[in-house]
């Protein structure tokens, strides 16, 4: 059996970051505002139309991601841009709606 090491301080502070990142994930309407950033830049005001959600509650959903360091915002006059910080946050988001299709098919296999 292989021995577990210690893990180091550094270690600690990114899984804590992890827990971060993966409980502002851990909601419907964040995830489909991703889904939605994604695709590119996209004002806020379509993004609280596309999500059928009030203003407030759009500005609560961006506070956390961009709080989580997955999303960032930008002004243009008086309109407000939102984008995904890196690409790496889309393909994770795709990893994980992959891994849901594959345990569908395979609990429908079951």
């Amino acid at each position: 059996m292989k021995k577990l090491s210690r893990r180091s301080g550094a270690d600690k502070t990114l899984y804590e970051r992890q827990a971060v990142l993966c409980k502002a994930f851990a909601n419907p309407t964040r995830i489909h505002l991703l889904d939605l950033l994604g695709r590119g830049e996209v004002g806020a005001s379509d993004l609280q139309e596309e999500l059928g959600i009030s203003k407030a509650n759009l500005s609560q959903h961006l506070s956390i991601l961009r709080t989580a360091g997955v999303v960032s915002t930008r002004r243009d006059g008086k309109r407000l841009l939102c984008e995904l910080s890196a690409p790496a946050i889309k393909q994770a988001c795709d990893h994980m709606r992959s891994i849901l299709k594959m345990q569908g098919r395979n609990h429908r296999g079951s």
